[in-house]
């Protein structure tokens, strides 16, 4: 009851891509694995690599608590290309959104492309065009890019 898995999302694609099907392991709760290893405030400022994988622990943490409230699905993608989404979620009728998660704003730029990158891999036909594309990120504002993905705002650390 500690850890979660992240089931991997099968959608149909265009591409020849092989899906990996593995599930993404998270705490139930990103602070469990914070306090095993001692991670103070000072420490994680100084191993954001760290701090990286906490934060997006959290944020699919919260997004399961939103999807499960709606009947949707948490779900991660990887290939063997090496293209991966953080979270995929999946409503009851099929339609889904795909989110990245990164903890600064400066890698915005690379998660929007992996996730316009992911989209055109989705056979439309029969998955549907996504309700979205997401960059969740620790700070900033919210606001919708020229390329149609979508910055939330800021989600979780104050």
């Amino acid at each position: 009851m500690v850890i979660e898995d992240q089931p991997a999302w099968a959608p149909h694609l265009r591409s020849r891509s092989v899906v990996r099907n593995a599930a993404k392991r998270h705490f139930v709760d990103p602070s469990l694995a914070a306090a095993a290893l001692g991670a103070t405030h000072q420490r994680l400022v100084k191993d954001l690599e760290l701090f990286g994988f906490l934060y997006e622990s959290l944020v699919i943490r919260d997004l399961r608590v939103y999807a499960q409230a709606t009947g949707a699905s948490v779900f991660q993608y990887r290939d063997n290309t090496g293209l991966e989404i953080d979270a995929v979620i999946e409503a009851t009728d099929g339609r889904w959104f795909a989110a990245e998660v990164k903890l600064g704003a400066a890698n915005i730029d690379e998660a929007a492309a992996n996730l316009l990158r992911f989209a055109q891999r989705v056979d439309t036909t029969k998955s549907g065009e996504p309700s979205a594309l997401a960059v969740v990120v620790a700070t900033g504002f919210g606001y919708v890019r020229e390329d149609g993905v979508v910055i939330p705002a800021q989600a979780g650390i104050q």
